[in-house]
């Protein structure tokens, strides 16, 4: 695998274009994306039971097997609680964009981020996407425009790119997203689009999204709040003509293992971009009896807000740690734990064979006055392991999201 210098215009035939319309006040607030050639299509949706209009749509029509053209999203509304009426207007911007495209409608998935319960501004998004349609490129600045336009209350652009070898053909994978608050996915993430002009089946692409989405986006939280929007879409167009990459082959792992790479970047980059965060954690958990109870153990520890606090005070309080432990549900013997604090200022143990350790109290405020932080847990239970990202949790966040409807 070859990191390489792009978005989600890096693979071949895929163009794109971002544009400012008017639904926000002054940033990128529609995003487009087309495929030359017809294209498989993978999802990944919220498990919220309150699901935006796009992601109804979306998850019907992956599911019917649709070949896919392009895609079309906004920001600052999220289409998300808008009755009826959301429907329809979702249905209208796939229409409006696939007529720019002379394509059929259902060859069109849309996506949408922003305030919930607000109607769509249809005049501004009809007229924004026969605008910016025909400026439609492969231009690495059109994929850095269409990243933009997807973003809320993000401090950076979320790309990567990355090229491998099937046989004789260079196959190419691109991809953005984009997150920073309402962050606990279950299911995928935010919005994350990936691109690829590998010739793989669709059954092959969703399994390879799927699961890359459980080790990476599902181990992540910003807040513990579930979005209605969350959604991971890849597309694949087949123009690496490549021989079609199958089941089980060395190919499908090499495949495979690049679409983890990328996602475990992108959840990450969404981590560090926090709303209002200073601290990102990892916290791995090692001697777990099931990989179940090993990411629950985890997440639930990067999920509590007595640890995101006391990291944010940057405070060894490894109690917070093994009650948030203890609370999840994840099955783990407390007589056998041990928590250590580490990164490039050393490592500091904390708990031993569940017996608090005398620590230097000064070398844990230096750990800990590092943005990057991993809480160790070693358990005695098993051999299955699990890492999940996190970041603390202060007063800008709060200050964020306290003033979000109004400055959006």
């Amino acid at each position: 695998m070859r990191i390489i210098e792009g978005g989600i215009t890096a693979p071949k035939g895929f163009l794109a274009a971002g544009a400012h319309i008017g639904i926000k006040k002054v940033k990128k607030d529609l995003s487009l994306l087309y495929s030359q050639t017809p294209c498989k299509a993978a999802g990944m949706f919220t498990q919220n039971i309150v699901r935006a209009a796009p992601v109804v749509r979306n998850e019907k029509m992956i599911k019917a097997g649709n070949d896919i053209k392009g895609i079309v999203t906004i920001s600052g509304n999220a289409n998300a609680c808008t009755g009826n009426q959301g429907i329809l207007d979702n249905e209208k911007m796939a229409e409006i964009y696939a007529q720019m495209l002379h394509v059929k409608q259902q060859q069109i998935l849309t996506a949408a981020t922003g305030i919930i319960g607000k109607q769509m501004p249809m005049e501004i998004i009809e007229k924004g996407i026969q605008n910016t349609a025909p400026n439609i490129s492969p231009t690495r600045e059109s994929a850095k425009a269409a990243a933009e336009g997807i973003i809320t209350t993000d401090t950076f652009l979320k790309e990567v790119a990355v090229e491998i070898d099937i046989g004789e053909k260079t196959v190419t994978i691109g991809a953005m997203a984009k997150g920073s608050g309402m962050i606990h996915p279950n299911m995928a993430t935010v919005l994350a689009f990936l691109t690829t002009d590998a010739v793989i089946a669709q059954p092959l692409l969703q399994k390879a999204l799927s699961d890359a989405v459980g080790v990476t986006y599902n181990m992540i939280s910003v807040d513990g709040c579930v979005s209605t929007n969350d959604m991971a879409l890849f597309l694949a167009n087949g123009m690496a003509e490549n021989e079609p990459i199958t089941e089980g082959s060395q190919e499908y792992q090499q495949f495979c293992q690049a679409v983890l790479y990328i996602n475990k970047r992108l959840a990450i980059q969404v981590v560090q971009d926090g709303e209002g965060a200073s601290k990102v954690m990892s916290a791995v958990v090692t001697g777990a009896k099931t990989k179940e109870d090993a990411r629950i153990l985890s997440k639930a520890v990067i999920n509590d807000n007595l640890v995101k606090t006391a990291l944010y005070g940057e405070d060894a309080n490894w109690g917070r740690i093994l009650a948030a432990m203890g609370g999840s549900g994840g099955f783990f013997s407390p007589e056998g734990v041990a928590i250590s604090f580490g990164n490039e200022m050393g490592m500091i143990h904390l708990m031993s064979e569940g017996q608090p350790v005398l620590f230097d109290e000064n070398k844990a405020l230096e750990i800990l006055a590092q943005r990057d932080v991993l809480i160790h847990i070693a358990l005695q239970d098993g051999v299955e392991e699990a890492t999940a990202w996190g970041c603390d949790l202060g007063h800008e966040y709060i200050r964020i999201n306290g003033e979000y409807r109004m400055k959006t």
